[in-house]
């Protein structure tokens, strides 16, 4: 995917999408590419039909949350390894911190992108544990 520049010269922002593209009927894009970053929306754990994956069980959410994210950067022309900002939103800190810590050890390098790790009272869907947002660079 080559960025093009509008009229003015700025970048033109490029939908991100996948399909099935799960967050289409909510009218937000699962990301945006403009110019060489990428800014993906926070991706939860939700499964190719549209469900949530893994109720009440942390780390199968979060693999599906981490899964999303990569095939949304992928689909980005970028991938995990290009990920420079991650912001990580759990509803609880204290349980799945160390769980978290294994899984991204898994998914990523050490020391390779700044990261936030937010506890918050409630998600976009009730069932959610996790939810997972990130800027990448594409090159």
């Amino acid at each position: 995917m080559t960025a093009v520049a509008d009229a003015s010269g700025a970048p033109r922002r490029v939908r991100v999408t996948a399909d099935p593209d799960w967050y289409a009927p909510a009218g937000i894009a699962l990301g945006i590419r403009v110019g060489d970053l990428v800014f993906a929306s926070g991706q939860g754990p939700i499964g190719e039909d549209g469900a949530t994956v893994g109720k009440g069980d942390f780390e199968a959410q979060a693999r599906q949350a981490l899964a999303n994210l990569a095939l949304v950067l992928k689909n980005a022309g970028s991938g995990l390894d290009g990920v420079v900002k991650a912001t990580v939103f759990v509803t609880d800190i204290a349980r799945d911190q160390d769980a978290f810590a294994r899984i991204r050890a898994e998914h990523f390098a050490p020391h390779t992108f700044a990261e936030s790790f937010v506890e918050v009272s409630s998600l976009a869907d009730p069932d959610w544990l996790i939810e997972i947002e990130a800027i990448a660079v594409t090159s």
